[in-house]
C-alpha cells in the first residue's frame, strides 16, 4: 500500500508534514519527562491556532528554547528572552513565550520536591493508556474528566496555558489515549505500543 493509499485520521490529510507527524509521533506513548514538558509547552503555543501552525515552527521552537531543557531555560539572559518576542520563526505572543519560562520554573519546583514530571502527568490515566474505538472524528471529545483534573493540578503548580482542551490534545499526542480512528492505519500500532507501555510501567 502506498503512502497516498493509507487510511488516516481526517484531521491530518492533505499535508505531507502533518501526515508524517500523524504517522510517526501522534499517539505513541511518551515517558521521558523533558519530552513531555516540551510537548506540553508546544500545545500551549497552539491555543487559538491550528497544530499545523506550530508543527511548521517545531524546529525553530526547539532551537530557540534549547530543546526545552528547563534548567537552561531558567538561566537564559533577559536579552535572549526579549529577542524572542519579535522573532518571526515562532508565535510572537509575549504571554505564550513567557508561559514557557513560567512552566520551566514550575517543572523545576516539582523536581526539587522529588516529583518526577512523567509520573505527575501519567497518574491522571492511572499509568495506563486509554484505548478508545472511535469511528468518526465527531465522536472524539475535546476534553475529559482526566484532562480537566490534569489542567487543574498543573495550574495549581503554576503552569500556564494548560486548560482542559490543551491538556486533552496533549494526552492524545503523547499516547495517554488512543484517539486514532479504528480504520486509521496507525490505530493498531499505537494500540500495541500502548499495551507494551502499560506492561512496562505496571504499578506494583
Amino acid at each position: 500500500m502506498t503512502n497516498q493509499q493509507l487510511v488516516r485520521c481526517g484531521w491530518c490529510e492533505g499535508d505531507s508534514e502533518y501526515e508524517h507527524y500523524h504517522d510517526t509521533l501522534w499517539g505513541m506513548p511518551v515517558k521521558d519527562p523533558q519530552d513531555l514538558f516540551a510537548k506540553l509547552c508546544l500545545d500551549g503555543q497552539q491555543a487559538g491556532l491550528s497544530w499545523l501552525t506550530i508543527l511548521r515552527k517545531w524546529n525553530a521552537y526547539h532551537a530557540l528554547f534549547h530543546n526545552f531543557n528547563p534548567d537552561t531555560l531558567v538561566r537564559m539572559p533577559d536579552y535572549e528572552r526579549e529577542a524572542l518576542y519579535t522573532n518571526p520563526a515562532i508565535i510572537r505572543s509575549q504571554a505564550k513565550i513567557d508561559a514557557i519560562f513560567t512552566n520551566a520554573r514550575a517543572y523545576l519546583k516539582l523536581r526539587d520536591r522529588g516529583q518526577d514530571f512523567s509520573e505527575f502527568l501519567w497518574k491522571f490515566v492511572d499509568f495506563e493508556p486509554t484505548i478508545n474505538a472511535y469511528q468518526a472524528l465527531s465522536e472524539v471529545p475535546t476534553e475529559t474528566t482526566a484532562s480537566r483534573q490534569m489542567a487543574k493540578a498543573l495550574k495549581k503548580e503554576g503552569f500556564k496555558f494548560v486548560g482542559p482542551t490543551i491538556c486533552y490534545a496533549f494526552m492524545e499526542a503523547v499516547g495517554m489515549v488512543n484517539d486514532h480512528l479504528i480504520d486509521c492505519h496507525r490505530y493498531e500500532p499505537c494500540k500495541t505500543a500502548m499495551e507494551t507501555f502499560r506492561l512496562s510501567t505496571k504499578r506494583k
